[in-house]
């Protein structure tokens, strides 16, 4: 196992080894964790295809590319209201 080192701003550091250590986790232990976890943007994108596939052979539901971006320009809307962003 390699180590790596990662400058991020100690808040962010404190913050993280908080969640880590309520956990019961070490922050290394934490991280490799999160990154086991989270999904790149590749494997988000063939998700959403099979998603999309699954939802066309059970109900036909097909959209369009216009569609599409209007639904995620919707869920970005709403996130942000929610959100405060």
């Amino acid at each position: 196992m390699s180590d790596a080192n990662v400058r991020i701003p100690e808040e962010a550091k404190d913050r993280l080894a908080a969640i880590a250590a309520a956990e019961g986790l070490s922050l290394r232990a934490y991280l490799a964790r999160l990154a086991e976890t989270l999904l790149t943007p590749a494997e988000r994108a063939e998700r959403a295809k099979k998603a999309l596939a699954a939802l066309k052979k059970w109900n036909g539901y097909a959209p369009t590319a216009a569609q599409q971006q209007d639904l995620d320009s919707e869920l970005d809307r709403r996130l942000a209201q929610v959100t405060g962003r």
